[in-house]
């Protein structure tokens, strides 16, 4: 029998060895054109603002349920679908839709990263179409461009990937999911959530949930040492002005509140935050695709040396 130092010695020379060949993996061109065309369908007028439990709703429910069996990700619901009701009021109620796809990972194949981003926006209101190119249309496009790039490369910790419904109403869909999960909770060990990652005309894109996890920090340090953006750490500490503090301003913060660590990935609110003016137009092209190449590094990154860092942080 090998001794346990004797094992963690050659898990962490493995971390290692892993760690340093990420840069190289993350220069593999993502397909760009299919990342904006996403953007553009799922940002379409004829999708409504993809209010939860509208007509919108399911036709972007569709197209992501394409998407996904077109990358090939195995369904984890039925279907990949986790429907859910959102009460509203009295008994007013809707039924929203999580999509669940994953990856099986190689060498860590039991510990689960979750990848996730919100696909419903504010609808129509006013007679005016709210079609959230950025929020949250950039996230979910973000979302199957890291699954085609995995389908391709697999990872050595399984990859959910969840484009979760009902967060402009509160979370909703996140807190279905944990609700009901689709895979044991004690297997996350990780929740990736994108929101807004589209557009910043200071060509930062920000990552938090390293105040809160200090143990990701070093791994996402590397990253942002060589993103082609301005990738910056904070929005995630308690006691500052309002707003400052996105712990729990989007999907993470269910996760996070689970005990389930977090990292963000977005941009600070723009003029066009929650208005019909959130157009496939206004978003930039060039920083978002750089923006997710960012995210993919980030994720190699932590699929390479995220059980090396949670054993330093444990003092293992």
């Amino acid at each position: 029998m090998v001794g346990k130092q004797t094992v963690r010695r050659g898990a962490v020379l493995l971390g290692l060895c892993l760690l340093f060949a990420v840069p190289a993996l993350a220069q593999s061109a993502l397909d760009v054109d299919q990342l904006l065309a996403d953007v553009a369908v799922l940002a379409a007028d004829s999708l409504e603002g993809r209010r939860t439990g509208t007509p919108g709703s399911e036709k972007a429910r569709a197209y992501i349920r394409h998407a996904f069996a077109r990358i090939g990700l195995q369904a984890v619901g039925d279907g990949y679908e986790q429907p859910f009701m959102v009460e509203r009021g009295g008994s007013d109620a809707v039924q929203g839709v999580n999509l669940v796809g994953s990856l099986a990972g190689t060498t860590i194949a039991d510990t689960v990263i979750l990848v996730t981003a919100h696909y419903d926006h504010l609808g129509i209101r006013g007679g005016e179409i709210f079609n959230g190119a950025d929020d949250n249309a950039s996230g979910v496009a973000g979302i199957l461009a890291l699954a085609a790039y995995f389908s391709r490369h697999q990872p050595r910790h399984t990859l959910l990937f969840a484009a979760l419904d009902a967060e402009e109403m509160g979370l909703r869909g996140a807190q279905a999911f944990l609700n009901d999960p689709p895979v044991d909770p004690g297997r996350i060990a990780l929740n990736v959530n994108l929101d807004m990652i589209s557009r910043n005309t200071q060509q930062e894109l920000y990552v938090a949930g390293t105040y809160h996890y200090p143990f990701l920090k070093p791994m996402l340090a590397q990253v942002a040492a060589r993103s082609a953006i301005q990738l910056r750490f904070g929005h995630d500490q308690p006691g500052g002005s309002v707003g400052e503090d996105w712990t729990g301003s989007s999907d993470h913060g269910v996760f996070h509140q689970a005990g389930i660590p977090f990292v963000y990935f977005g941009v600070e609110d723009h003029p066009d935050y929650h208005k019909a003016t959130d157009e496939y137009a206004n978003i930039d092209p060039a920083f978002f695709s750089q923006a997710v190449a960012t995210i993919l590094d980030a994720v190699l990154q932590l699929d390479a040396g995220l059980e090396a860092a949670r054993s330093k942080a444990r003092g293992e």
